[in-house]
């Protein structure tokens, strides 16, 4: 599996579509069915983009064969997750925003289900 989306290969199918117009020739069927096979092996477009501490604990618990739930479960998460999703000791008395929690919480199930996410300080794509 390539760091490809599914827009990449949108992209290069379109750029390819015109370079045969432009030449004269056409894109085939076998042509087709190439770009359909990469555009389903391409990655999603809206991967979830998470902080490198938040990946490097997902790896951990897919590495100790954790759930989900217990993964994201507060009393298991590690200080630097804890303090990415917002929800340190106080944090309900001192306006705790739950939505921005929950939004983070989907964007971390999200990650780790699909087991592929781009870090938020790089922009590096890593893949379990």
């Amino acid at each position: 599996m390539s760091n490809e989306t599914k827009r990449d290969v949108l992209a290069d199918a379109v750029d390819a579509l015109a370079d045969a117009q432009a030449s004269g020739g056409n894109i085939g069927h076998q042509d087709a069915n190439l770009f359909m096979a990469e555009y389903d092996a391409a990655l999603p477009d809206d991967l979830p983009v998470i902080p490198k501490a938040v990946g490097e604990w997902i790896k951990e618990c897919k590495h100790n064969n954790t759930t989900l739930a217990d993964t994201l479960c507060m009393e298991m998460r590690p200080e630097s997750v804890r303090w990415w999703m917002a929800f340190k000791d106080g944090d309900i008395a001192n306006g705790f925003d739950r939505a921005g929690y929950l939004r983070k919480q989907d964007l971390m199930a999200t990650a780790w289900v699909l087991g592929v996410w781009r870090v938020e300080e790089t922009g590096e794509v890593v893949k379990l």
